[in-house]
Protein backbone atom coordinates (compact mmCIF):
# COMPACT_ATOMS: atom_id res chain seq x y z
CA UNK A 1 0.00 0.00 0.00
CA UNK A 2 2.68 2.29 0.55
CA UNK A 3 3.88 2.06 -2.81
CA UNK A 4 0.68 2.85 -4.07
CA UNK A 5 0.39 5.94 -1.84
CA UNK A 6 3.04 7.12 -3.18
CA UNK A 7 2.16 6.79 -7.21
CA UNK A 8 -1.22 8.46 -5.56
CA UNK A 9 1.06 11.45 -4.56
CA UNK A 10 3.00 11.77 -7.66
CA UNK A 11 -0.24 11.74 -9.46
CA UNK A 12 -2.00 14.41 -7.57
CA UNK A 13 1.50 16.59 -7.89
CA UNK A 14 1.13 15.93 -11.77
CA UNK A 15 -2.34 16.70 -11.82
CA UNK A 16 -1.31 19.87 -10.06
CA UNK A 17 1.64 20.69 -12.31
CA UNK A 18 -1.17 20.58 -15.21
CA UNK A 19 -2.23 24.00 -13.74
CA UNK A 20 -6.04 23.02 -13.02
CA UNK A 21 -6.64 21.10 -9.63
CA UNK A 22 -4.68 20.17 -7.07
CA UNK A 23 -5.60 16.81 -4.54
CA UNK A 24 -6.16 19.04 -1.77
CA UNK A 25 -9.03 20.82 -4.27
CA UNK A 26 -7.39 24.33 -4.59
CA UNK A 27 -7.99 25.82 -8.27
CA UNK A 28 -4.90 26.74 -9.57
CA UNK A 29 -3.83 28.56 -12.58
CA UNK A 30 -6.60 27.45 -14.75
CA UNK A 31 -10.10 28.16 -14.34
CA UNK A 32 -13.26 26.28 -15.11
CA UNK A 33 -14.56 22.40 -14.76
CA UNK A 34 -12.11 19.74 -14.83
CA UNK A 35 -13.24 15.74 -15.34
CA UNK A 36 -10.47 13.88 -14.81
CA UNK A 37 -10.81 10.12 -16.59
CA UNK A 38 -8.84 7.25 -17.52
CA UNK A 39 -9.61 5.00 -20.37
CA UNK A 40 -5.94 3.23 -20.73
CA UNK A 41 -2.41 3.16 -20.99
CA UNK A 42 -0.48 5.82 -23.19
CA UNK A 43 -2.09 5.38 -26.78
CA UNK A 44 0.11 3.96 -29.35
CA UNK A 45 -1.32 6.92 -31.68
CA UNK A 46 -3.76 9.75 -31.49
CA UNK A 47 -3.29 10.52 -35.27
CA UNK A 48 -6.99 9.49 -36.84
CA UNK A 49 -5.90 7.80 -39.81
CA UNK A 50 -3.58 5.60 -38.20
CA UNK A 51 -5.22 4.56 -34.78
CA UNK A 52 -7.29 0.95 -34.16
CA UNK A 53 -7.74 1.05 -30.78
CA UNK A 54 -10.71 2.12 -28.49
CA UNK A 55 -8.48 4.01 -25.93
CA UNK A 56 -7.15 6.32 -28.81
CA UNK A 57 -10.38 6.47 -30.20
CA UNK A 58 -12.00 7.80 -27.63
CA UNK A 59 -9.56 10.73 -27.16
CA UNK A 60 -9.95 11.29 -30.84
CA UNK A 61 -13.78 11.56 -30.80
CA UNK A 62 -13.39 14.40 -28.45
CA UNK A 63 -11.11 16.55 -30.65
CA UNK A 64 -12.00 15.74 -33.77
CA UNK A 65 -15.50 15.98 -35.45
CA UNK A 66 -16.42 14.32 -39.02
CA UNK A 67 -18.87 14.80 -41.26
CA UNK A 68 -21.72 13.16 -39.62
CA UNK A 69 -21.60 11.57 -35.54
CA UNK A 70 -23.51 9.22 -33.30
CA UNK A 71 -25.79 10.67 -30.62
CA UNK A 72 -26.30 9.24 -27.31
CA UNK A 73 -28.80 6.65 -28.58
CA UNK A 74 -26.61 5.44 -30.85
CA UNK A 75 -28.20 7.87 -34.36
CA UNK A 76 -26.67 8.95 -37.09
CA UNK A 77 -26.79 12.70 -36.45
CA UNK A 78 -25.38 16.11 -38.12
CA UNK A 79 -21.75 16.32 -37.62
CA UNK A 80 -19.39 19.32 -39.48
CA UNK A 81 -22.04 18.65 -42.44
CA UNK A 82 -25.37 20.15 -41.62
CA UNK A 83 -27.02 17.97 -44.00
CA UNK A 84 -26.18 15.05 -46.85
CA UNK A 85 -28.08 13.06 -49.60
CA UNK A 86 -27.60 10.23 -51.79
CA UNK A 87 -28.53 9.74 -55.09
CA UNK A 88 -31.19 7.21 -56.47
CA UNK A 89 -28.77 4.67 -57.68
CA UNK A 90 -26.59 4.82 -54.07
CA UNK A 91 -23.72 6.19 -55.78
CA UNK A 92 -23.16 9.38 -55.57
CA UNK A 93 -23.23 10.75 -51.60
CA UNK A 94 -22.88 14.10 -51.25
CA UNK A 95 -22.37 16.20 -47.80
CA UNK A 96 -22.86 20.13 -47.10
CA UNK A 97 -20.80 21.38 -44.65
CA UNK A 98 -21.50 23.89 -41.96
CA UNK A 99 -21.22 27.32 -42.76
CA UNK A 100 -17.70 29.14 -41.62
CA UNK A 101 -16.07 26.37 -39.61
CA UNK A 102 -12.97 26.76 -38.11
CA UNK A 103 -10.16 24.51 -37.30
CA UNK A 104 -9.07 24.77 -33.37
CA UNK A 105 -6.49 27.32 -34.29
CA UNK A 106 -9.21 29.78 -35.72
CA UNK A 107 -8.08 29.14 -39.58
CA UNK A 108 -11.14 28.19 -41.91
CA UNK A 109 -12.16 25.06 -42.25
CA UNK A 110 -13.86 23.75 -45.69
CA UNK A 111 -14.52 20.52 -47.87
CA UNK A 112 -10.75 20.72 -49.69
CA UNK A 113 -9.68 19.38 -46.13
CA UNK A 114 -11.79 16.08 -45.80
CA UNK A 115 -10.36 15.50 -49.53
CA UNK A 116 -7.15 15.54 -48.35
CA UNK A 117 -7.67 13.65 -45.24
CA UNK A 118 -9.41 10.63 -47.15
CA UNK A 119 -7.04 10.58 -49.73
CA UNK A 120 -4.38 10.52 -46.45
CA UNK A 121 -6.08 7.31 -45.26
CA UNK A 122 -6.03 5.74 -48.86
CA UNK A 123 -2.42 6.78 -49.26
CA UNK A 124 0.13 3.87 -49.14
CA UNK A 125 2.63 6.06 -47.28
CA UNK A 126 0.36 6.31 -44.21
CA UNK A 127 -0.37 3.04 -43.54
CA UNK A 128 -3.85 3.72 -42.61
CA UNK A 129 -5.04 0.23 -40.45
CA UNK A 130 -8.41 1.00 -41.99
CA UNK A 131 -7.82 2.36 -45.22
CA UNK A 132 -9.05 -0.56 -47.09
CA UNK A 133 -12.34 -1.48 -44.45
CA UNK A 134 -13.29 2.35 -45.32
CA UNK A 135 -12.91 3.46 -48.76
CA UNK A 136 -12.47 0.03 -50.79
CA UNK A 137 -15.60 0.43 -52.00
CA UNK A 138 -14.68 4.56 -53.00
CA UNK A 139 -14.32 4.81 -56.64
CA UNK A 140 -10.56 5.03 -57.24
CA UNK A 141 -9.31 2.88 -54.42
CA UNK A 142 -7.11 0.63 -55.57
CA UNK A 143 -5.42 3.09 -57.78
CA UNK A 144 -4.95 5.46 -54.60
CA UNK A 145 -3.58 2.74 -52.34
CA UNK A 146 -0.91 2.00 -54.99
CA UNK A 147 0.08 5.75 -54.99
CA UNK A 148 -2.34 7.94 -57.26
CA UNK A 149 -4.23 9.99 -54.81
CA UNK A 150 -6.29 11.45 -57.42
CA UNK A 151 -7.76 8.56 -58.86
CA UNK A 152 -9.93 8.21 -55.22
CA UNK A 153 -13.64 9.51 -55.76
CA UNK A 154 -13.93 12.33 -53.34
CA UNK A 155 -13.93 15.72 -53.99
CA UNK A 156 -14.87 19.34 -53.07
CA UNK A 157 -17.62 20.91 -55.39
CA UNK A 158 -16.89 24.35 -53.31
CA UNK A 159 -16.01 24.97 -50.29
CA UNK A 160 -19.10 23.50 -48.46
CA UNK A 161 -19.79 21.00 -50.37
CA UNK A 162 -18.01 17.46 -50.07
CA UNK A 163 -18.98 14.67 -52.68
CA UNK A 164 -17.85 10.82 -52.46
CA UNK A 165 -18.77 9.13 -55.81
CA UNK A 166 -18.71 4.90 -54.78
CA UNK A 167 -17.74 1.78 -57.24
CA UNK A 168 -21.42 -0.21 -55.47
CA UNK A 169 -23.89 1.03 -53.25
CA UNK A 170 -23.29 0.63 -49.69
CA UNK A 171 -26.29 0.77 -47.11
CA UNK A 172 -24.16 1.42 -44.56
CA UNK A 173 -21.95 4.47 -45.45
CA UNK A 174 -23.67 6.79 -43.24
CA UNK A 175 -22.16 4.89 -40.76
CA UNK A 176 -18.43 5.37 -42.18
CA UNK A 177 -18.50 8.79 -42.56
CA UNK A 178 -19.38 9.28 -38.80
CA UNK A 179 -16.12 7.11 -38.20
CA UNK A 180 -13.63 8.58 -36.13
CA UNK A 181 -10.35 7.28 -39.02
CA UNK A 182 -12.56 9.57 -41.53
CA UNK A 183 -12.53 13.31 -39.19
CA UNK A 184 -10.74 15.97 -41.22
CA UNK A 185 -7.33 16.50 -39.86
CA UNK A 186 -4.81 19.79 -41.36
CA UNK A 187 -2.68 19.28 -44.24
CA UNK A 188 -0.29 22.19 -43.86
CA UNK A 189 0.15 21.54 -40.03
CA UNK A 190 0.86 17.89 -40.96
CA UNK A 191 3.11 18.57 -43.96
CA UNK A 192 5.06 20.47 -41.74
CA UNK A 193 5.44 18.75 -38.11
CA UNK A 194 5.49 14.83 -39.63
CA UNK A 195 5.04 11.76 -37.53
CA UNK A 196 5.41 14.30 -34.43
CA UNK A 197 2.30 16.16 -35.28
CA UNK A 198 -0.03 14.71 -32.67
CA UNK A 199 2.80 14.58 -29.47
CA UNK A 200 2.41 18.51 -29.54
CA UNK A 201 -0.18 21.05 -28.17
CA UNK A 202 1.28 23.40 -30.93
CA UNK A 203 0.90 21.03 -33.94
CA UNK A 204 -2.88 18.82 -32.94
CA UNK A 205 -4.61 21.28 -34.67
CA UNK A 206 -8.26 19.62 -34.45
CA UNK A 207 -12.14 20.02 -35.05
CA UNK A 208 -13.97 19.30 -32.43
CA UNK A 209 -15.23 20.23 -29.07
CA UNK A 210 -11.53 20.31 -27.65
CA UNK A 211 -8.11 20.98 -28.69
CA UNK A 212 -4.95 19.41 -27.14
CA UNK A 213 -3.25 21.76 -24.12
CA UNK A 214 -0.38 19.52 -22.66
CA UNK A 215 1.04 16.55 -23.78
CA UNK A 216 3.30 14.44 -21.18
CA UNK A 217 3.75 10.55 -22.85
CA UNK A 218 3.28 8.23 -19.92
CA UNK A 219 1.72 10.86 -17.69
CA UNK A 220 -1.43 12.68 -18.74
CA UNK A 221 -2.95 14.55 -22.32
CA UNK A 222 -4.80 17.57 -21.26
CA UNK A 223 -7.38 18.76 -23.55
CA UNK A 224 -9.34 22.37 -23.40
CA UNK A 225 -12.61 23.39 -25.05
CA UNK A 226 -12.22 24.82 -28.40
CA UNK A 227 -13.73 28.17 -28.52
CA UNK A 228 -13.78 27.92 -32.45
CA UNK A 229 -15.95 24.46 -32.33
CA UNK A 230 -19.27 25.47 -34.35
CA UNK A 231 -21.68 23.74 -31.05
CA UNK A 232 -19.07 25.06 -28.59
CA UNK A 233 -21.47 26.48 -26.13
CA UNK A 234 -23.49 23.15 -25.90
CA UNK A 235 -19.69 22.21 -24.40
CA UNK A 236 -19.77 21.51 -20.87
CA UNK A 237 -16.27 20.53 -19.27
CA UNK A 238 -13.94 23.16 -19.97
CA UNK A 239 -10.99 20.84 -19.43
CA UNK A 240 -10.38 16.71 -19.85
CA UNK A 241 -7.41 15.32 -17.96
CA UNK A 242 -6.75 11.77 -19.57
CA UNK A 243 -4.52 10.04 -17.14
CA UNK A 244 -2.04 7.23 -18.99
CA UNK A 245 -2.53 4.28 -16.64
CA UNK A 246 -1.35 0.93 -17.32
CA UNK A 247 -1.31 -0.23 -13.68
CA UNK A 248 -5.21 -0.57 -12.58
CA UNK A 249 -4.22 -0.92 -9.02
CA UNK A 250 -3.12 2.55 -9.48
CA UNK A 251 -6.21 3.80 -11.57
CA UNK A 252 -8.18 2.39 -8.23
CA UNK A 253 -6.14 4.43 -5.55
CA UNK A 254 -6.49 7.33 -7.87
CA UNK A 255 -10.43 6.71 -8.29
CA UNK A 256 -10.37 5.87 -4.52
CA UNK A 257 -9.00 9.01 -3.51
CA UNK A 258 -11.03 11.50 -5.80
CA UNK A 259 -7.83 11.91 -8.15
CA UNK A 260 -9.75 10.52 -11.03
CA UNK A 261 -13.80 10.64 -11.57
CA UNK A 262 -13.84 7.66 -14.52
CA UNK A 263 -11.34 4.71 -14.65
CA UNK A 264 -11.51 2.26 -17.20
CA UNK A 265 -8.96 -0.68 -15.96
CA UNK A 266 -10.63 -1.69 -12.58
CA UNK A 267 -8.25 -4.43 -10.89
CA UNK A 268 -10.21 -7.76 -11.75
CA UNK A 269 -9.81 -9.17 -7.81
CA UNK A 270 -11.75 -5.92 -6.74
CA UNK A 271 -14.27 -7.13 -8.76
CA UNK A 272 -16.55 -8.97 -6.33
CA UNK A 273 -16.44 -6.56 -3.66
CA UNK A 274 -17.64 -4.26 -5.96
CA UNK A 275 -21.18 -5.71 -7.51
CA UNK A 276 -23.73 -3.79 -6.38
CA UNK A 277 -21.90 -0.72 -5.83
CA UNK A 278 -23.83 2.08 -7.36
CA UNK A 279 -20.52 3.44 -8.78
CA UNK A 280 -19.39 -0.17 -10.38
CA UNK A 281 -20.97 -0.17 -14.00
CA UNK A 282 -21.14 -3.24 -16.03
CA UNK A 283 -23.13 -2.65 -19.65
CA UNK A 284 -22.76 -5.07 -22.53
CA UNK A 285 -20.70 -3.60 -25.86
CA UNK A 286 -20.65 -5.03 -29.07
CA UNK A 287 -17.53 -7.13 -29.48
CA UNK A 288 -15.46 -9.97 -29.50
CA UNK A 289 -12.06 -11.16 -27.57
CA UNK A 290 -10.43 -13.77 -29.22
CA UNK A 291 -6.81 -14.75 -30.46
CA UNK A 292 -4.87 -14.39 -33.68
CA UNK A 293 -2.92 -16.76 -35.27
CA UNK A 294 -0.40 -15.94 -37.22
CA UNK A 295 -1.11 -17.67 -40.59
CA UNK A 296 2.24 -17.04 -42.22
CA UNK A 297 4.02 -19.21 -40.00
CA UNK A 298 3.91 -22.84 -38.93
CA UNK A 299 2.74 -24.48 -38.13
CA UNK A 300 -0.61 -22.32 -37.59
CA UNK A 301 -0.65 -22.34 -41.44
CA UNK A 302 -2.68 -25.23 -40.63
CA UNK A 303 -6.19 -25.20 -40.24
CA UNK A 304 -6.63 -28.25 -37.96
CA UNK A 305 -3.49 -26.89 -35.75
CA UNK A 306 -5.53 -23.83 -35.12
CA UNK A 307 -9.05 -25.65 -34.44
CA UNK A 308 -7.69 -27.63 -32.42
CA UNK A 309 -5.81 -24.80 -30.37
CA UNK A 310 -9.29 -23.39 -30.11
CA UNK A 311 -11.55 -26.02 -29.59
CA UNK A 312 -9.07 -27.13 -26.12
CA UNK A 313 -10.23 -23.38 -24.63
CA UNK A 314 -12.96 -23.87 -22.19
CA UNK A 315 -14.86 -20.45 -22.91
CA UNK A 316 -17.22 -21.06 -20.07
CA UNK A 317 -14.36 -21.54 -17.92
CA UNK A 318 -12.76 -18.42 -19.31
CA UNK A 319 -15.81 -16.20 -19.17
CA UNK A 320 -17.19 -16.95 -15.87
CA UNK A 321 -14.72 -18.04 -13.57
CA UNK A 322 -11.67 -16.41 -14.69
CA UNK A 323 -13.10 -13.07 -16.33
CA UNK A 324 -16.11 -13.41 -13.08
CA UNK A 325 -19.17 -13.36 -14.97
CA UNK A 326 -18.12 -9.88 -16.57
CA UNK A 327 -17.93 -11.37 -20.03
CA UNK A 328 -19.89 -14.10 -21.93
CA UNK A 329 -18.76 -17.30 -22.95
CA UNK A 330 -18.45 -17.10 -27.06
CA UNK A 331 -20.43 -19.34 -29.52
CA UNK A 332 -19.53 -18.07 -32.65
CA UNK A 333 -17.43 -14.83 -33.78
CA UNK A 334 -20.38 -12.03 -34.16
CA UNK A 335 -22.04 -12.04 -30.93
CA UNK A 336 -25.43 -10.10 -29.37
CA UNK A 337 -26.55 -6.49 -30.25
CA UNK A 338 -25.48 -6.77 -33.80
CA UNK A 339 -28.05 -6.19 -36.26
CA UNK A 340 -29.70 -8.90 -39.37
CA UNK A 341 -32.39 -7.90 -41.80
CA UNK A 342 -34.90 -8.27 -39.79
CA UNK A 343 -35.27 -5.56 -37.19
CA UNK A 344 -36.95 -7.47 -34.49
CA UNK A 345 -33.54 -10.33 -34.69
CA UNK A 346 -29.86 -10.14 -34.02
CA UNK A 347 -27.34 -11.64 -36.27
CA UNK A 348 -26.83 -13.84 -33.23
CA UNK A 349 -29.88 -15.28 -33.08
CA UNK A 350 -30.12 -15.83 -36.99
CA UNK A 351 -26.57 -17.35 -36.90
CA UNK A 352 -28.05 -20.24 -34.12
CA UNK A 353 -31.29 -20.84 -35.64
CA UNK A 354 -29.68 -21.34 -39.19
CA UNK A 355 -26.50 -23.03 -38.49
CA UNK A 356 -26.30 -24.16 -35.13
CA UNK A 357 -23.41 -22.26 -32.66
CA UNK A 358 -19.88 -23.12 -33.77
CA UNK A 359 -18.14 -23.73 -29.97
CA UNK A 360 -20.43 -26.25 -27.93
CA UNK A 361 -20.26 -26.26 -23.92
CA UNK A 362 -19.02 -29.60 -23.92
CA UNK A 363 -15.36 -28.89 -23.36
CA UNK A 364 -14.39 -33.03 -22.72
CA UNK A 365 -16.02 -33.62 -26.23
CA UNK A 366 -13.84 -30.84 -27.38
CA UNK A 367 -10.63 -31.53 -26.08
CA UNK A 368 -11.31 -35.43 -27.98
CA UNK A 369 -11.46 -34.15 -31.02
CA UNK A 370 -8.72 -30.99 -30.73
CA UNK A 371 -6.08 -34.08 -29.37
CA UNK A 372 -7.29 -36.30 -32.63
CA UNK A 373 -6.84 -32.88 -34.39
CA UNK A 374 -3.37 -31.97 -33.70
CA UNK A 375 -2.67 -36.05 -34.10
CA UNK A 376 -3.80 -35.82 -37.73
CA UNK A 377 -1.47 -32.68 -38.51
CA UNK A 378 1.39 -34.68 -37.44
CA UNK A 379 1.36 -33.59 -33.57
CA UNK A 380 0.21 -36.56 -31.72
CA UNK A 381 0.20 -35.72 -28.01
CA UNK A 382 1.99 -32.55 -28.70
CA UNK A 383 5.33 -34.41 -29.81
CA UNK A 384 7.47 -32.19 -32.40
CA UNK A 385 5.30 -29.22 -31.73
CA UNK A 386 7.54 -26.32 -31.63
CA UNK A 387 7.52 -24.22 -28.09
CA UNK A 388 5.34 -20.63 -28.89
CA UNK A 389 4.62 -17.48 -27.69
CA UNK A 390 1.78 -15.95 -26.54
CA UNK A 391 1.96 -11.95 -27.06
CA UNK A 392 -0.31 -10.00 -25.00
CA UNK A 393 -0.38 -7.13 -22.28
CA UNK A 394 -0.86 -7.21 -18.38
CA UNK A 395 -4.65 -5.44 -17.88
CA UNK A 396 -7.76 -6.34 -17.02
CA UNK A 397 -8.18 -10.50 -17.13
CA UNK A 398 -5.52 -10.11 -20.25
CA UNK A 399 -2.66 -11.95 -18.08
CA UNK A 400 -4.75 -14.58 -16.24
CA UNK A 401 -6.44 -15.72 -19.78
CA UNK A 402 -2.43 -16.17 -21.19
CA UNK A 403 -2.11 -18.29 -18.33
CA UNK A 404 -5.32 -20.29 -18.40
CA UNK A 405 -4.16 -20.75 -22.38
CA UNK A 406 -0.70 -22.16 -21.07
CA UNK A 407 -2.21 -24.78 -19.13
CA UNK A 408 -5.04 -25.70 -21.33
CA UNK A 409 -2.68 -26.05 -24.40
CA UNK A 410 -0.26 -28.10 -22.13
CA UNK A 411 -3.02 -30.40 -22.08
CA UNK A 412 -2.40 -31.30 -25.98
CA UNK A 413 1.65 -31.09 -25.02
CA UNK A 414 2.41 -27.70 -26.58
CA UNK A 415 4.68 -25.55 -24.14
CA UNK A 416 3.54 -21.99 -24.83
CA UNK A 417 5.86 -18.65 -23.35
CA UNK A 418 3.82 -15.62 -22.28
CA UNK A 419 5.64 -12.47 -23.94
CA UNK A 420 4.00 -9.68 -22.03
CA UNK A 421 4.29 -6.29 -23.46
CA UNK A 422 3.25 -2.65 -23.10
CA UNK A 423 -0.16 -2.17 -24.60
CA UNK A 424 1.31 0.27 -27.00
CA UNK A 425 4.31 -2.42 -27.87
CA UNK A 426 2.01 -4.91 -27.93
CA UNK A 427 -0.17 -3.56 -30.46
CA UNK A 428 2.40 -2.47 -33.21
CA UNK A 429 4.19 -6.13 -32.66
CA UNK A 430 0.87 -7.99 -33.21
CA UNK A 431 0.10 -5.55 -36.60
CA UNK A 432 3.58 -6.21 -37.80
CA UNK A 433 3.05 -9.69 -37.71
CA UNK A 434 5.86 -9.83 -34.96
CA UNK A 435 3.86 -12.97 -32.82
CA UNK A 436 3.20 -16.30 -33.01
CA UNK A 437 -0.58 -16.19 -30.89
CA UNK A 438 -1.39 -13.07 -29.92
CA UNK A 439 -4.62 -11.72 -27.90
CA UNK A 440 -6.69 -9.21 -29.78
CA UNK A 441 -10.21 -8.24 -29.84
CA UNK A 442 -12.45 -5.86 -31.67
CA UNK A 443 -14.97 -3.52 -30.63
CA UNK A 444 -18.02 -2.63 -33.45
CA UNK A 445 -17.65 0.86 -34.93
CA UNK A 446 -20.58 0.95 -36.53
CA UNK A 447 -23.59 -1.66 -36.19
CA UNK A 448 -23.46 -3.78 -39.11
CA UNK A 449 -21.45 -7.72 -38.95
CA UNK A 450 -19.44 -6.80 -41.86
CA UNK A 451 -17.28 -4.38 -39.43
CA UNK A 452 -15.52 -7.21 -37.85
CA UNK A 453 -16.28 -10.10 -40.58
CA UNK A 454 -14.10 -7.96 -42.38
CA UNK A 455 -11.26 -7.99 -40.31
CA UNK A 456 -10.61 -11.37 -42.00
CA UNK A 457 -10.44 -10.53 -45.62
CA UNK A 458 -7.36 -10.70 -47.49
CA UNK A 459 -5.42 -7.21 -46.95
CA UNK A 460 -7.44 -5.72 -44.30
CA UNK A 461 -4.99 -3.27 -42.36
CA UNK A 462 -6.69 -5.28 -38.93
CA UNK A 463 -6.15 -8.77 -40.14
CA UNK A 464 -3.13 -9.02 -37.61
CA UNK A 465 -2.91 -12.75 -38.29
CA UNK A 466 -3.00 -12.45 -42.20
CA UNK A 467 -5.69 -15.19 -42.54
CA UNK A 468 -6.90 -15.65 -46.24
CA UNK A 469 -9.53 -17.42 -48.55
CA UNK A 470 -10.67 -16.79 -51.63
CA UNK A 471 -14.20 -17.67 -50.64
CA UNK A 472 -14.22 -15.75 -47.69
CA UNK A 473 -13.25 -12.88 -49.44
CA UNK A 474 -15.76 -13.51 -52.54
CA UNK A 475 -18.28 -13.55 -49.71
CA UNK A 476 -17.34 -10.66 -48.40
CA UNK A 477 -17.26 -8.85 -51.93
CA UNK A 478 -20.94 -9.89 -52.80
CA UNK A 479 -21.94 -8.65 -49.62
CA UNK A 480 -20.70 -5.35 -49.93
CA UNK A 481 -21.48 -5.16 -53.30
CA UNK A 482 -25.34 -5.85 -53.00
CA UNK A 483 -28.40 -3.10 -52.14
CA UNK A 484 -30.74 -6.47 -51.01
CA UNK A 485 -30.05 -5.85 -47.39
CA UNK A 486 -31.18 -9.77 -46.70
CA UNK A 487 -28.65 -11.11 -49.20
CA UNK A 488 -26.42 -8.65 -47.60
CA UNK A 489 -26.63 -10.34 -44.20
CA UNK A 490 -26.85 -13.94 -45.32
CA UNK A 491 -23.56 -13.39 -47.38
CA UNK A 492 -21.93 -12.27 -44.25
CA UNK A 493 -23.47 -15.32 -42.67
CA UNK A 494 -21.85 -17.81 -45.53
CA UNK A 495 -18.58 -16.09 -44.60
CA UNK A 496 -19.05 -16.33 -41.25
CA UNK A 497 -19.12 -19.87 -41.35
CA UNK A 498 -16.10 -20.28 -43.65
CA UNK A 499 -13.66 -18.28 -41.33
CA UNK A 500 -14.87 -20.80 -37.92
CA UNK A 501 -14.41 -23.70 -40.24
CA UNK A 502 -11.32 -22.53 -41.06
CA UNK A 503 -10.36 -21.72 -37.46
CA UNK A 504 -9.27 -18.09 -38.89
CA UNK A 505 -8.88 -16.85 -35.33
CA UNK A 506 -10.29 -18.89 -31.42
CA UNK A 507 -13.13 -16.48 -30.43
CA UNK A 508 -13.16 -16.84 -26.29
CA UNK A 509 -15.91 -14.27 -25.10
CA UNK A 510 -18.34 -11.34 -25.68
CA UNK A 511 -17.19 -8.17 -24.86
CA UNK A 512 -18.70 -6.02 -21.53
CA UNK A 513 -17.51 -2.76 -20.62
CA UNK A 514 -16.99 -2.55 -16.81
CA UNK A 515 -15.76 0.76 -15.37
CA UNK A 516 -16.31 3.37 -12.36
CA UNK A 517 -17.81 6.37 -12.37
CA UNK A 518 -18.21 9.16 -9.74
CA UNK A 519 -21.83 9.57 -9.03
CA UNK A 520 -21.54 13.29 -8.96
CA UNK A 521 -20.46 12.93 -12.57
CA UNK A 522 -23.47 13.48 -14.68
CA UNK A 523 -24.71 14.01 -18.59
CA UNK A 524 -22.10 11.56 -19.64
CA UNK A 525 -22.68 8.19 -21.64
CA UNK A 526 -20.98 5.68 -22.76
CA UNK A 527 -21.74 3.72 -26.61
CA UNK A 528 -22.12 0.29 -26.96
CA UNK A 529 -18.82 0.81 -29.28
CA UNK A 530 -16.75 1.21 -26.38
CA UNK A 531 -16.44 5.50 -26.17
CA UNK A 532 -17.21 7.44 -23.45
CA UNK A 533 -18.50 11.01 -24.38
CA UNK A 534 -17.27 13.51 -21.73
CA UNK A 535 -18.32 16.69 -23.95
CA UNK A 536 -21.50 17.20 -21.89
CA UNK A 537 -21.17 16.00 -18.54
CA UNK A 538 -20.80 18.25 -15.50
CA UNK A 539 -20.64 17.74 -11.73
CA UNK A 540 -23.76 17.80 -9.46
CA UNK A 541 -23.40 19.50 -6.15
Amino acid sequence: MKKLSLIVAALCVAIMGTGLVSCSGKKEALSGSVVHVQVGPSPETIDPALNSAVDGANMILHAFEGLLKFDRDNNIVAGLAESWEQSKDGLTWTFHLRPNLKWSDGSTLNANDFVYSWKRVADPNTAAPYGYDLLNMVVGFDAASEGDLDALGVEALDDDTFVVHLVSPCIYFDKIAAFAVLVPVQKATIEKAGDTWTTKPSTYVTSGPYYMTEFTDGSQIVFTKNPNYWDVEHITFDHIVWHLIEDPNTSFNAYNQNVIQLIKDVPTEEIPALRGNGEFFVEPIMGTYYVSFNTQKAPFDDARVREALSLAIDRTHVANVIMQGTYTPAKNFVGPGVSDAATASSFEAVTTAKYGDHFSSNYEADLAKAKKLLADAGYPNGEGFPTIDYLTNDAGYHKSVAEYLQAAWAELGITMNVNIQEWKTMTADRRSGNFDIARNGWVYDWDDPSNMINLMETGNGNNDGKYSSKEFDNLVRLAKNTTDITKHYEYLHQAEQVMLNDAAVAPIAYYNEFWLQKPNLKGTWHSPYGYWYLMYGYFEN
